[in-house]
């Protein structure tokens, strides 16, 4: 399966995202994509939604984001599913009921391994 990685790029999203994804991902035989992994210009997401090039949507949602949020509602337009982490603290948008389910809240990413793994693959 192919999991695109979304988020904001208002926090240290490589430290506190993408390193704990890829350690929690590393041996699961999926594949992820991190649109910033190497640069912050803008990612063809509507393009990979538009053709299905990816599987399922891992929406990182703590921090406010016009960016993401038009990026979720692609996703969202083209039928490619949704699953939303926020951290324990933050309080999300109430627009984001629209396109998700109640999302996955943790402390620390990697606190949530288990739970995300299952319903990764529950969606399959």
């Amino acid at each position: 399966m192919i999991i695109y990685i979304s988020h904001s790029s208002n926090f240290d999203f490589k430290t506190k995202l993408y390193e704990p994804l890829s350690e929690i991902f590393h041996s699961s035989g999926h594949s992820l994509i991190f649109p910033h992994e190497t640069n912050k210009k803008q990612y063809p997401s509507k393009m990979l939604f538009q053709k299905h090039k990816c599987d399922q949507v891992l929406a990182e949602v703590s921090y406010p984001s016009t960016g993401q949020g038009i990026e979720l509602g692609w996703a969202d337009a083209f039928q490619i599913p949704i699953i939303g982490i926020v951290h324990i603290d933050a309080e999300i948008s109430g627009s984001l009921s629209k396109i998700l389910s109640e999302p996955i809240r943790y402390h620390e990413v990697v606190d949530i391994k288990r739970i995300l793994l299952v319903t990764i693959e529950a969606a399959i």
